[in-house]
């Protein structure tokens, strides 16, 4: 048992299903339902974003037509698995996040003008924020008892003009989910210690 398994306030085994032990697959199997896919978003909302902003848009990819134009986007080691997961998501931001700004922090709009006057930090915070959402997202997929495995690998501009041709939202990262399959992990990748990442001031 591990310092984090002893503080945290949920079970030994939550710890070890969504942090621990999970690792990324590369193979799956099974099947994810309509109503699992949307409870993987439901969990995803409630993480924190500046402003409470959302700019995270999730694209679930179904239909034989739209995972071969997927497919076709990413780098050749990347295409079989996603191929064959059972589910597979685009995260995207919305470009004009901002211009939603009385829906998610209705009654406080000051900030917007900030926003409004300039492109560059509007796209930064969009970009920032939805990345931050997706590590929500992978550990909502882990939550519901599923394996993620998100990808970088690919032509994300091929992927936007194919999925998003008004250019109102920007990709940049690809998530295949399911059961793992055979063989779909690899041997344990080392990760830092504490003491080689971390330092109080």
């Amino acid at each position: 048992m591990t310092i984090a398994h002893e503080e945290a306030v949920i079970d030994a085994a939550a710890v070890d299903a969504i942090f621990a032990e999970a690792r990324t697959a590369n193979s799956f199997a099974g099947e994810v339902t309509d109503e699992q896919a949307q409870a993987i978003y439901e969990l995803t909302k409630f993480g924190p974003t500046a402003f409470n902003s959302q700019p995270l848009r999730v694209t679930y990819v179904r239909s034989d037509e739209a995972r071969a134009k997927l497919v076709d986007s990413l780098m050749k080691g990347n295409q079989a698995k996603t191929a064959s997961a059972p589910l597979v998501a685009i995260l995207s931001y919305d470009t004009a996040w901002h211009e939603q700004w009385d829906t998610f922090l209705p009654g406080y709009n000051a900030p917007k003008a900030m926003y409004d006057a300039d492109a560059e930090v509007t796209a930064a915070t969009g970009n920032n924020n939805a990345h931050l959402q997706a590590g929500y997202f992978i550990l909502a997929v882990r939550s519901l008892g599923f394996a993620a495995g998100p990808m970088t690998g690919a032509d994300f501009a091929a992927i936007d003009r194919d999925f998003f041709p008004a250019g109102d939202q920007k990709s940049f990262l690809v998530v295949n989910i399911g059961q793992p399959g055979p063989d779909a992990f690899g041997a344990a990748k080392p990760k830092f210690a504490y003491d080689d990442v971390v330092r109080t001031v």
